[in-house]
């Protein structure tokens, strides 16, 4: 006990100096920001979810301590909890056979899902501090883009350009636009990366309890799918409701998005060029961006049609006539 004390109390200090580390406005600050939660993980997963628990709990404290009282609420919902929730989650198993080595491990599709809806869950939290309806909210994350960007409200050039369906728009309104949707799937994908390097971190060093997964087998529960078509219909829905459907729907398709490469992945296997193919998709996504929204379908197709359930008869070898 004694151990996942400390063990806590360290990854605690760490990932507050992580997240302290934005306000020097170094450049390098930006990505040691966003790994704020790898030492809570790491602790959760090397250790136990306890000492994780302790890590974030410590971390909220030091930064109240240094910063102000406002940062100990903050970095729990937005960083220390979640990251302590998903540790505890892909260490969860249940018995699943007569000797304590045989374990049914806590699916890895439902913890990227749960990934999703925690990212939902955090830009949503920062919705609200906003403004609790669509107008306030706009309007005071449309001045905190001004500030940032130096921009004043009544300058007289700004600059506009047409969107298809939307029209004429300006720039900053456009941002005001994209920004939470936006900030949903950088929450995700954020919390997946530092939870993939925390489980090798720990698989170098010999701690990791669970067998890695083969991501190639990612799947969703229906819960998943209907979530998502929820999300979809509330966006239809006036005011503050659409914002944060909106929120929900882009996390819960980017975690679709991971469904559909790990579909491609499968489908792959075996093929000549495969690493061509694969090289060609995450190189087109890294310049493009748009191609996920591909991968999300592809996610949803397989979700629908077990397109990797029908692989082994559609590849199987030709059969003998009759």
């Amino acid at each position: 006990m004694m151990q996942i004390a400390l063990i806590g109390i360290a990854a605690g200090a760490a990932s507050a100096l992580l997240f302290a580390s934005v306000a020097s406005g170094a450049l390098l600050a930006i990505p040691l920001f966003y790994l704020a939660p790898l030492p809570i993980l790491i602790a959760a997963v090397g250790w136990s979810h306890l000492a994780g628990l302790i890590a974030a709990f410590v971390a909220a404290i030091s930064l109240a301590a240094a910063l102000g009282g406002f940062f100990f609420v903050s970095f729990l919902i937005g960083i220390g909890l979640p990251a302590w929730w998903l540790g505890y989650l892909a260490l969860l198993a249940r018995p699943a056979g007569p000797t304590p080595d045989d374990l049914e491990w806590y699916p890895i599709g439902r913890v990227v899902l749960w990934a999703a809806v925690l990212a939902a869950l955090v830009v949503t939290f920062g919705i609200l501090a906003i403004g609790t309806d669509a107008e306030s909210f706009r309007s005071g994350l449309r001045g905190a883009i001004e500030r940032l960007l130096g921009l004043r409200a009544d300058a007289p050039k700004r600059t506009t350009f047409t969107l298809p369906g939307l029209g004429e728009m300006d720039a900053v309104e456009f941002m005001v636009l994209i920004t939470p949707p936006t900030a949903a799937v950088v929450a995700l994908i954020t919390n997946l990366l530092a939870l993939w390097l925390a489980a090798r971190t720990v698989r170098v060093s010999g701690r990791l309890k669970r067998p890695w997964p083969d991501l190639s087998t990612l799947s969703f529960p229906p819960s998943g799918h209907a979530l998502l078509a929820a999300a979809l219909a509330a966006t239809f829905l006036p005011g503050i409701v659409a914002i944060i459907a909106g929120v929900f729907a882009a996390s819960l398709l980017m975690g679709y998005a991971l469904l559909g490469l790990a579909v491609v992945h499968a489908l792959t296997r075996g093929i000549n060029g495969r690493g061509f193919i694969l090289g060609s998709i995450y190189g087109a996504i890294f310049v493009f961006g748009w191609p996920m929204l591909l991968m999300s379908l592809v996610g949803l197709t397989d979700a629908l049609l077990d397109l990797r359930g029908r692989m082994p008869t559609t590849r199987g070898p030709p059969s003998l006539p009759t």
